[in-house]
């Protein structure tokens, strides 16, 4: 009985807070159907009357939505995809192969994660810089595809891997397979749980990023969602429509939230098994 009552408060509890975390959301689908004069009422009307379903085209149409929606996606895809590939790479040489000093170097990796990444902006922009990048979406895909800022993820999977038995990688090397075989033959099928997690930190991340397009991009044609909505915010602060952004940004989150809905699975599986055998 004792036993069951405790569940029933954690249960209570995770509800509780799982309302607190989703009253945001719903103040922002509720104030993308409001009419205009109705987002600062006081007292606050968390209900619209009418609801204004005509907030969602107005929104598509007020800004060039779809210009900054397909630079997002192209950002978020390459950078997503092409850090997750490298990072695994990466990954599998410090968990899979025996090497003199992988050690230290993986407490090199582990220490970069600790520096913030306002440390590096100046010298990361100067690099961009002389290589003619700034001003375009160079900077936000290319680098990735070299691991850059992948330090996490490069331990989660390495985490993973090992939790892989070597076993099978030594049967494969007696077997005459290589490194890369053993890579994309045996460890990287057994790992797509964690590697689905971290596409999807990655993509989520880029989709939201707004402190590298603000830093690189000058042309508004180039302007990524983060970045669109809040430059048309600063160039209009007076006269906002903000009923309207409430609903662009409402059509911004949707993507994440299906992505997430359709891969919670992976998702769970990948951080829950991560971390395992140290």
């Amino acid at each position: 009985m004792q036993k069951r009552s405790r569940r029933i408060v954690a249960h209570i509890s995770l509800m509780i807070v799982g309302l607190a975390f989703a009253l945001p959301f719903f103040w922002l689908i509720t104030s993308s159907l409001k009419a205009k004069g109705q987002l600062f009422m006081m007292p606050p009307r968390w209900i619209p009357d009418p609801i204004m379903w005509s907030n969602y085209p107005q929104a598509l149409t007020y800004i060039p939505f779809f210009t900054y929606l397909r630079n997002t996606i192209v950002v978020a895809l390459f950078s997503a995809t092409a850090n997750t590939a490298a990072c695994s790479l990466v990954a599998y040489g410090f968990a899979r192969i025996r090497w003199p000093g992988r050690n230290a170097v993986f407490v090199v990796v582990i220490a970069i994660m600790m520096l913030p990444y306002a440390v590096r902006i100046i010298p990361e922009y100067v690099l961009f810089s002389k290589l003619r990048l700034v001003g375009g979406l160079g900077p936000l895909m290319w680098p990735f595809a070299l691991c850059w800022g992948g330090e996490y993820l490069i331990f989660l999977l390495r985490q993973f891997f090992l939790t892989i038995p070597m076993e099978l990688s030594d049967s494969a090397r007696i077997d005459g397979c290589s490194e890369f075989g053993i890579c994309f033959r045996i460890v990287l099928p057994l790992s797509k749980p964690a590697l689905a997690t971290v596409w999807i930190m990655e993509f989520i991340w880029h989709w939201n990023n707004f402190l590298r397009p603000l830093i690189y991009l000058n042309d508004q044609r180039d302007y990524t969602l983060a970045l669109g909505l809040y430059g048309f915010l600063a160039q209009r602060q007076l006269e906002a429509e903000w009923h309207l952004l409430m609903a662009a940004a409402v059509v911004t989150t949707l993507p994440v939230i299906v992505l997430f809905l359709v891969a919670q699975r992976a998702f769970i599986q990948g951080i829950s098994m991560t971390g395992i055998k140290g």
